[in-house]
């Protein structure tokens, strides 16, 4: 998939969930490394989960568990639970796990599977599950029923969008399925604590207002996040997303604003400026328009820009992710804002 349509595709999907609140976590002692739930007790089952579509009851614990969505590995592997097959989002990394999330991989060589044309239906039951989890795959009534009629099948809640939900909601549905409700509040919990003591060591990050953008401009406007679930990680760093930029979103609440390029000034209503991108290209086409460098943020350098392992944390947004978010984008909003001129991250 083209870079430009993967992020576009993304940010759709992660905003249709705006203006929620995700809360956060840390961590599970059981940490096999085998295709196994390691469920703390075979006393946990059975379990029921409610989804949009009605309830699933798994009835033993799990020991071959496909993710057929694109970042549910995250909070599986987190619970110390190999999946036997995991789908490819982007970015074509070992096992479909990023390097946040490798240490608890371990050796596994997990199946990757592909969901870009449709759900591989005939690869998932080469794989016999006895668990599905699927809180980030757009499931509609057709592809449950189908996924159901392999294995127990978690969708999304159906309170939210059916794709990027908040990444806590879904971590609690997953946690329920693999029997580790426990253990994955400890994640949520630590993951919160986390973002309050980021917050705590840097007053400056309090009130200063922020703006998340994508990599580039698309088409004569450049791609700006309003205030919502995909800045939950600004905001709850203590930053405020400027309104600014809202009368830029369209009316379906999608949570981006799509801002051309003759009005790009509204981006000086921040304090400073996070692009999310990928890599050193990405900063050098930026800096071929002449209104980007006529933004005063651009003069005084106070911008922040990702790599692509950063950008890929930012939006997985998951138990994993966050914390490494918090490691590489802390210390570069710090610089910036002390006058040490614009930030790279580096992986």
């Amino acid at each position: 998939m083209a870079e430009s349509t993967r992020l576009l595709r993304w940010a759709a999907a992660a905003a249709a969930a705006a203006l929620l609140l995700s809360a956060c976590s840390s961590s599970s002692d059981d940490t096999t490394s085998t295709p196994t739930s390691g469920a703390e007790s075979s006393g946990a089952f059975p379990v029921t989960v409610d989804h949009a579509f009605g309830e699933t009851t798994v009835e033993s614990e799990p020991q071959r568990v496909v993710s057929v969505g694109y970042t549910e590995q995250d909070t599986l592997l987190a619970l110390g639970v190999t999946p036997v097959g995991i789908t490819e989002w982007y970015g074509e990394q070992p096992y479909a796990t990023w390097p946040w999330a490798q240490d608890a991989l371990g050796d596994a060589q997990p199946e990757v599977l592909d969901i870009a044309d449709g759900f591989q239906y005939e690869r998932i039951v080469g794989l016999e599950p006895d668990l599905i989890i699927a809180t980030n795959a757009g499931l509609d009534q057709e592809s449950y029923d189908r996924l159901s009629e392999i294995a127990p099948t978690i969708a999304h809640s159906g309170e939210y969008s059916e794709y990027f939900e908040p990444w806590d909601v879904q971590a609690r549905s997953i946690g329920a399925a693999v029997g580790k409700k426990d253990e994955v509040e400890n994640l949520i919990t630590g993951v919160d604590e986390r973002f309050a003591a980021a917050r705590a060591e840097h007053s400056e990050f309090e009130g200063t207002k922020a703006i998340f953008l994508q990599n580039a401009i698309y088409d004569g406007d450049a791609i700006a996040y309003q205030n919502g679930l995909s800045t939950d990680f600004l905001t709850d760093l203590g930053f405020v997303v400027p309104s600014d930029i809202d009368e830029f979103a369209p009316a379906d609440g999608s949570g981006q604003a799509y801002i051309p390029l003759e009005n790009l000034s509204v981006l000086d209503s921040a304090d400073v400026l996070l692009w999310a991108t990928e890599k050193p290209e990405d900063r050098t086409a930026l800096e071929q328009e002449q209104v980007y460098r006529n933004l005063e943020r651009v003069k005084e350098n106070k911008l922040v820009f990702t790599d692509d392992v950063t950008a890929g944390a930012i939006y997985f947004t998951s138990v994993l992710s966050l914390p490494y978010v918090i490691d590489k984008l802390v210390p570069a909003f710090a610089g910036t804002l002390a006058g040490d001129g614009a930030a790279t991250t580096t992986s």
